[in-house]
Order: structure tokens, then sequence, then C-alpha cells
């Protein structure tokens, strides 16, 4: 007597047209439960959500039939990057790479043919393009509902799931860091993987964000899948979203550093004494940090104090973007007659923290030219690029010495 095979699930879905949640086993038979509450807002665009356990991959598909494919993270937190090198766009980069797949705007032979090289290589399985918190915000402030929509699509479909760690966070993880190798000599892996699909990243407890808490009474694999995927919905449903979303206020930041670049004009200083000055100034822009890692690591008054006078400027030189973030600031107001601007602060902070881990990282001119002067000062190889044609000529020459060769799906 032959055994009988034994069944599984083989896709789970969310229906929104039903109002179901739909279940398909292996033998092919399907189950169907009504949603308890519906997780479609009026204002969302999507239609379907549908997990496939066996692929580990979420897919979402909109109400106009488009398909989104995130990949699922792992709960061990194995890393999932499988030789694929981490390429950053900033955000006028992925209106390049959105134009070009919908055909609408003006795009140069060269950076369209760069373009559909970047598309190419991702479905190949040879890099990734994360996107982060700044992708989010920049996207969900355009008032235009139909180009934001197709920009969207693109970050997502492109980005399938990986994302950039929060750089707040990222930078109190470099403070843990310096502050471990000055107590103990080891800071060990207290820089979590900064390109990541893993869940509750893209905003940090820095930012007094809270997690997706996991469910209790389900065995831990089971709760973190619901945590992954609940992150999952949300980030794809937020991106998509019909009701675009103002872009906050941080005039406060802009003033206080137009206020210290005046200043600075003002004295007479040299090019050193003007860069103690700015140290000084990142110092007491990042003191909370500070103070809440020194608490962490129980450090006392007297340690802080000896780091901060004979350590500071050593350690924050050494962090792969607070690094940067220190760089940029010293060019920007060593640079007489600098005029300040809402959107420097996002430009400055996530880039720096892109450029100090990405492989590659492809921006506007100015931002640019500030982080290639303070990669070139901290003597780390600059991989930084203002048109996509030229990041895909040095990321093909990568690819020939380290991609890993995976078929395109």
């Amino acid at each position: 007597m032959s055994e009988q095979p034994e069944l599984s699930i083989v896709s789970m879905a969310m229906d929104r047209a039903s109002a179901s949640m739909v279940l398909v086993r292996s033998d092919g038979k399907e189950a169907r439960f009504p949603l308890g509450k519906d997780p479609f807002g009026e204002t969302s665009t999507l239609s379907r959500f549908t997990y496939l356990p066996a692929l580990d991959v979420l897919l979402a598909t909109t109400n106009a039939g488009d398909d989104i494919a995130f990949e699922m993270p792992t709960l061990d937190g194995a890393d999932q990057l499988g030789g694929r090198l981490a390429v950053y766009l900033d955000q006028n980069k992925w209106r390049v790479m959105a134009n070009v797949l919908t055909g609408i705007g003006d795009v140069s032979p060269q950076e369209d043919e760069a373009a559909r090289r970047l598309v190419q290589w991702v479905r190949q399985g040879k890099i990734i393009l994360p996107i982060s918190a700044a992708h989010y915000a920049e996207t969900a402030k355009w008032s235009d509902t139909a180009r934001r929509y197709q920009l969207g699509l693109t970050v997502l479909q492109l980005s399938r799931g990986w994302q950039m760690r929060d750089p707040l966070q990222l930078r109190r993880d470099e403070i843990r860091a310096a502050f471990g190798c000055r107590t103990s000599g080891d800071a060990g892996t207290l820089v979590q993987a900064v390109f990541t699909l893993a869940p509750n990243v893209i905003h940090g407890a820095a930012r007094g964000v809270a997690p997706i808490p996991m469910p209790s009474g389900l065995p831990q694999e089971m709760a973190f899948r619901t945590v992954a995927l609940t992150s999952a919905t949300a980030l794809i449903d937020v991106m998509l979203d019909t009701e675009w979303v103002p872009a906050g206020s941080v005039t406060g930041w802009v003033e206080a550093n137009q206020r210290f670049s005046d200043w600075l004009d003002g004295e007479r200083r040299d090019a050193q004494q003007k860069r103690k000055s700015i140290d000084a100034f990142l110092l007491n822009d990042i003191r909370l940090d500070l103070a809440v890692e020194a608490h962490a690591a129980q450090l006392t008054p007297k340690v802080v104090a000896e780091w901060v006078t004979k350590h500071a400027r050593h350690d924050l030189a050494a962090a792969p973007a607070l690094g940067l973030l220190r760089e940029m600031l010293h060019e920007r107001h060593l640079n007489k007659g600098t005029t300040w601007r809402t959107n420097d602060l996002t430009d400055m902070i996530y880039l720096s923290c892109a450029a100090g881990y990405a492989d590659f990282v492809v921006c506007e001119r100015a931002m640019g030219d500030a982080l290639r002067q303070g990669i070139k000062r901290l003597q780390r190889p600059v991989r930084v690029f203002r048109y996509l044609s030229d990041a895909a000529e040095a990321i093909e020459e990568a690819l020939a010495v380290t991609a890993p060769g995976q078929s395109e799906e």
C-alpha cells in the first residue's frame, strides 16, 4: 500500500474583491475564509497579497494589474545577499529609472541604456537596489498621483524588498561600536547588516518608532513570518497609496547650520581651526545619541569626557557613515557663502550612510562632489557617480570579478 503524499499549503492570499483569505493546498484544493477586518484602505491601490511559502516570496497585485515581488527575510538573520552588489540610487536617479521603464520624460540614450542594464542585473540576481525611508518620504510627497504611482511601482519592483537600515539607528550602532572598541577592544557585531530584508528596519528605535510586535501564542518561525509579512505589505501599500503626504519641516536644523556657517565665515581662523569648530558642532548635534549609547554601555562621565576630548575625532572619522557625514559637514561649512536648504538634511544623512556601506552610489552633482571629496580625504575607494551610465560601467567591471552568476528569472 503506497503512502499518501504529505499535503502542504502552497499559497496564502488576501483578496480584496472577495474580502477573503484564500488558502491553496498542494493537491489543488482551495479554502476561503472571510476577512474579519478589511486590510485594504479606501486609498489603497492594491487588490491582492499572495504569499508563496515554497519560494518565500510575497507577491502584491495592484488594481491596475501590476505585480510586485518581495523577497522575504529569514529568522536566523543569515546573509541573503548571496554575493550581490548593493547599488544605492538617489531619488532623482529613481525618477530616471521610472521614466525609462514607463517611457515618460526625456532621458538621454546613455542613461536609458544604463537604466536597462541595471534592471537586467537585478533580474539576474547580480545586484540589489535597496530603498530607504528617504525614498518613501520623497515619493509620498509628490502630489501628481499618476506619476507617483509609476515612480513608486518602479522603486518597489526593482528593490524587491531590500531596504537600507535607518541611518539614525545606524548612527547609534556606530557610536556603540566605537565605545565598544575603546572599552573592550572589540566592536563585535554591534553594527547590523545595513542592506537587509529584515522587518522593522526602515525606521529604527532611534526615532522612537515601536517595531511591529511578535504575536504571542505562535511558534517562533510562524510569529517571525507574521511580522515580516506585515512589514512587507505595509511598505508596499504605503508607497502606492493614492493619498499624498506633505513633507515634514526641518527648519530648525537648516537655521542652526546656516547660523553656524555664517558665523564661521566671519571668523579669522585657518582651515584646521575651523575643522575643530565643525567637529564640536557635530558632537553637539549628536549629543543625544552619544548619551544614549554611553548609558547603555555603562560608561562613567569621566570615560565619556575622555572619549570626547581624546578619541572622538579619530573614532568618528573611522565610522563608515558618521565619518562621511563629518566630512560632508566640513566641506559645506568651510565653503564660504554656503546656503543651507531643507533637503540638505535628508541628502547628507542618507547619502553618507549609503556611501559608507553600499558598493556603489549614484546621486546628484552637488552632494556627490561633497561625498567624493570626503571619501578621498578618508582614503576610501571612490564609488560615487553622478550618472547611471558611469556607474554602470564601474558595476560591470566589478561584476566581471564578483558576480554571483545567477540566471535570469
